[in-house]
């Protein structure tokens, strides 16, 4: 294939547009923002008509610009340590997504900003057949998000003329409690509608997460048995090998608690205990997901677990404290256990149990569900003492798995039982992509599909949820650290989860693969 060849997607191209990036030299643009794009452009996905235009307050120029993300690119390509896993840049997909950037230096709390954005949007409108429809991606500061959407608004930039669309795309974290997140919304309403507001989590954009919804609802095996009756409790986990690195000081600000479950810890709940829509159209969708936010009750203090990372075995890794930006004595936590009620007909007395932290074993994101046990009455009389339990288990990392638990006999005369598991990889299955979670959601707001983006009232209820946490937490000075860095958490989670049923969270040691 030429260099310079669009190769064939299964999807279709996007709607022409340019896509406004304010934030375009920061950590969030050359991480993840432009590695997907790149991904999109290699994919065939972007459309012809597209146009790129960075906006931040750095002087610099668009060929300066260019130079930048491409040693990004570059230098991710060299790490193999993020979720950009390309071998290598392929220089005519660069080639093809560079020559359609453009970059506007300026203050994002200046009027005459938003004049100049207004004038290249024409130019690519006129020059790169964009029709005139809008992308803007605000990765900047929280604290940024209503000024740009004021003063977009302000510019008129926001509405939508002669069946062009305009739409905002805006990273975590939307507010920091149940009353800032109100505030939020209702001053990104005064410019937008709801329907233009794409409120991003890389976490839905994983291709292991989007299958939730096909493997519950496009097998009948599944959706008889995803009850109360059947399952015991789910585990949701997002664990972290690194520390927060050069994120002190966001850090300090937001902690464990409010960086993760609000967004995406909720976001995996919701997926896993949603009703089944009628259809997969967004708003169906979305309402389910919304009814299961509405019913999950506010989390009372004894039913959550804070932790904050020390020093490693040997000294071998930093405490939390000792991290850059981050204070001596700080009692923001890097841990955060939950559990959680759905208090409807499908779960009511099913506890959901969440964990997030960092500096643990291992790097997981999981969804497990374990059922209920079977009655061992049938086995007494063999050497058979207990029956481990059954577990599904759909893993988002490191491998895209899903793997199924289940107890069968043993060779031999002896009524003697033994664990065997199914599993299916996606990379045993189809193609390895390189994926950083932006891409699909990207392309989604690109043809305007909601489906995996928050509404207004779901942001809400998400802090309704933690808010008596927080407000328990802030008043309690913590004994930290409490747990090594390199371990499985405080000792306190696994209080949390054991109760009445003795249970226990399942390890965060990478699971070795069933022998073929």
């Amino acid at each position: 294939m030429a260099d310079d060849a669009r190769p064939a997607s299964a999807l279709k191209p996007a709607d022409p547009c340019a896509m406004v990036l304010f934030g375009a030299t920061g950590d969030l643009s050359k991480r993840l923002v432009i590695p997907a794009l790149y991904n999109l452009e290699h994919a065939g996905t972007l459309p012809e008509g597209f146009a790129l235009i960075g906006i931040a307050r750095r002087n610099s120029d668009v060929d300066a610009w260019r130079a930048m993300l491409r040693q990004g690119l570059d230098d991710l390509v060299k790490s193999k340590t993020g979720t950009f896993q390309a071998d290598r840049i392929d220089d005519g997909v660069w080639e093809r997504l560079s020559r359609r950037m453009a970059f506007v230096q300026g203050d994002m709390t200046e009027a005459g900003l938003y004049t100049s954005v207004g004038q290249a949007l024409e130019h690519a409108a006129s020059e790169r057949g964009t029709e005139g429809n809008a992308l803007f991606y605000l990765a900047v500061s929280d604290r940024m998000f209503g000024p740009v959407v004021d003063r977009l608004g302000d510019a008129g930039l926001t509405q939508e003329r002669n069946g062009a669309w305009r739409r905002v795309v805006i990273e975590k974290p939307f507010g920091h409690d149940l009353s800032s997140a109100r505030a939020l919304n209702a001053e990104l309403l005064k410019s937008l509608s709801e329907e233009q507001i794409f409120r991003i989590d890389h976490f839905l954009g994983k291709d292991t997460v989007q299958n939730i919804l096909a493997l519950r609802f496009a097998n009948s095996l599944f959706e008889p048995i995803w009850n109360r009756d059947c399952i015991d409790h789910v585990q949701i986990t997002a664990a972290e090998l690194v520390g927060v690195e050069e994120r002190g000081e966001f850090y300090e600000r937001a902690g464990a608690l409010r960086d993760m479950v609000p967004n995406h810890m909720l976001s995996l709940v919701t997926l896993a205990a949603m009703e089944p829509p009628i259809n997969l159209s967004p708003g169906e969708v979305r309402a389910k997901k919304a009814e299961t936010m509405a019913a999950i009750r506010p989390v009372t203090p004894d039913k959550a677990v804070r932790g904050q990372y020390g020093a490693g075995a040997e000294g071998k890794a930093a405490g939390y404290r000792q991290e850059p930006d981050v204070a001596r004595d700080s009692a923001v936590e890097t841990y955060a256990a939950l559990e959680l009620e759905i208090d409807n007909w499908r779960w009511a007395g099913v506890p959901f149990f969440v964990r997030t932290g960092k500096h643990l074993t291992a790097r997981v994101t999981e969804i497990a569900i374990r059922f209920k046990a079977a009655p061992l009455a049938l086995f007494r009389g063999t050497p058979v003492e207990s029956l481990d339990p059954n577990w599904l288990v759909l893993r988002a990392a490191p491998q895209e798995t899903i793997s199924l638990q289940f107890e069968v006999k043993r060779r031999g005369p002896a009524m003697t039982l033994a664990p065997a598991q199914l599993e299916f990889r996606y990379d045993d299955r189809f193609p390895k992509q390189s994926n950083v979670g932006y891409e699909t959601l990207l392309y989604d707001v690109m043809i305007g599909d909601p489906t995996s983006f928050m509404r207004a009232d779901m942001i809400e209820h998400g802090w309704r949820i933690i808010e008596p946490v927080l407000d328990a937490w802030a008043a309690e000075a913590p004994a930290f650290p409490d747990y090594a860095s390199g371990s499985e958490g405080p000792e306190a989670a696994d209080s949390l989860i054991a109760g009445s049923n003795q249970r226990a969270w399942r390890s965060l040691a990478p699971p070795a693969r069933t022998p073929t």
